[in-house]
């Protein structure tokens, strides 16, 4: 394909799935045939195909196959010049091109994307056979579709299938395999509802199901119909919940999939560790670029070991971001062990891999604090640097404990998310004596 068809044509400036097409072929009929040599997926459909006819970045190529050559491959150079034409469909949300974007690949099998990766470490989304179905990731080496009601995918690139996953939970909360022992945890932060509601349940799995089928519409169907009856049955409180997610539904919030895109091959990177497991050695957090620097915060809060909590705060690049604050109640500890509920906190939130590593964590405390932290990160073998803040009588920062050049680097982005989660804890922790006080 020339570039210069590529400038002819207009694509939207919006989400969707793009194809590369060959010549069309001859069926066994005579019937001409569009041939899919690859498909893609896109925030703005105009931006991602226009970057494969761009020039090499570093001006050592006039051509776009000294771009292409550079940023994706040889191969991609190849099903570029086989292509005669560009195709696409536009969807509502990157999310949704996520989903036909899977789809598709599993319906046409585009040479293209299947030589780009062995298909084995392909990921799909599969529904167990349940009273109450889990929603699981499975690779393709491991998948046996006889003991799922349903499969989806496949899904070339897994960091950005769990951040979609997180998102769709939000929506239609569900269980996984890794939250059986922490359900009511899961129902506090509204990731999994009242499983005492096996209806409402079960109503949440199949509207999941109609997502991935690309049913939309269905969905707002039966959740109108819900709503209704709940509203009939004068089951306020349920009406609400699905009205949430109705609106949910209609104002998909993608935004860690569109911070996640780049113009390389992947359309998005993901801030996401490598989670191989080497021997028992370190897992090295195969962080790859992004323009945000993830820094968690951690604090306890208590009053003689009463009311006892915990909090995470998050600052990305200086900004606190407090749509990913987590509460935590304290659980193992009953008396003033700071560094036990510290402990505990670390090792819940960690389990959750479809949360997201930070670069850096922040404890409140001084060498107890900072040796506890350091402990749970080798016990579940992450790699992650870890800074603590130690505080005068008055309970201000006097000192940085950690590595100097990170301590450097981003002592401010350090205390602000101390000061956030300090200030987080307190109130966190006054609501729960209130609460316990009124009982």
């Amino acid at each position: 394909m020339q570039s210069i068809y590529f400038k002819k044509i207009k694509l939207p400036d919006k989400p969707g799935v793009y194809f590369f097409l060959g010549p069309p072929k001859r069926s066994e009929g005579g019937k001409r045939k569009k041939q899919i040599l690859y498909i893609g997926k896109a925030t703005s459909l105009c931006d991602r195909t226009k970057s494969y006819f761009s020039k090499d970045p570093e001006g050592k190529g006039n051509s776009y196959e000294a771009g292409l050559i550079k940023t994706r491959g040889p191969l991609i150079v190849k099903m570029v010049e086989e292509a005669s034409k560009i195709d696409w469909q536009e969807t509502e949300s990157v999310l949704e091109a996520l989903i036909l974007e899977a789809g598709l690949i599993k319906k046409y099998q585009p040479y293209y994307n299947t030589a780009l990766k062995d298909d084995k470490s392909f990921n799909y989304v599969c529904i167990t056979r349940e009273k109450l179905p889990k929603v699981i990731l499975v690779r393709a080496k491991n998948l046996d579709q006889s003991i799922f009601s349903a499969c989806y995918g496949p899904f070339t690139n897994g960091g950005q299938l769990k951040e979609a996953m997180k998102i769709i939970r939000r929506i239609f909360p569900f269980l996984d395999d890794k939250n059986s022992n922490y359900i009511e945890f899961y129902r506090q932060i509204n990731l999994v509802p009242d499983l005492d509601d096996r209806k409402l349940y079960l109503q949440n799995v199949r509207n999941i199901k109609l997502f991935f089928s690309g049913r939309k519409p269905q969905i707002f169907r039966n959740l109108k119909r819900q709503m209704k009856e709940y509203v009939k049955m004068r089951e306020f409180e349920k009406a609400g919940e699905v009205k949430r997610q109705m609106f949910a539904l209609q104002h998909i919030n993608d935004v860690a999939l569109l911070k996640q895109e780049s113009g390389t091959f992947s359309n998005f990177s993901s801030l996401r560790p490598s989670h191989e497991y080497m021997g028992g050695t370190l897992r090295k957090l195969k962080i790859e670029k992004s323009s945000a620097f993830r820094i968690e915060a951690y604090d306890i809060a208590h009053m003689g070991g009463k009311n006892m909590v915990g909090v995470m705060t998050v600052v990305e690049d200086g900004e606190a971001v407090k749509s990913e604050y987590k509460k935590f109640r304290i659980r193992t500890q009953n008396n003033t062990n700071d560094t036990g509920a510290l402990t505990e906190v670390l090792e819940r939130k960690m389990r959750h891999q479809e949360w997201g590593y930070p670069r850096l964590i922040v404890v409140d405390g001084g060498v107890a604090q900072i040796n506890a932290a350091k402990a749970v990160m080798l016990r579940m073998n992450l790699k992650i640097e870890v800074v603590s803040v130690v505080k005068d009588e008055r309970h201000k920062p006097k000192a940085i404990l950690g590595d100097e050049e990170i301590v450097r680097k981003y002592k401010r982005d350090i205390l602000l998310a101390n000061s956030e989660a300090h200030r987080f804890a307190i109130a966190y922790h006054k609501k729960m004596r209130n609460q316990n006080f009124l009982k």
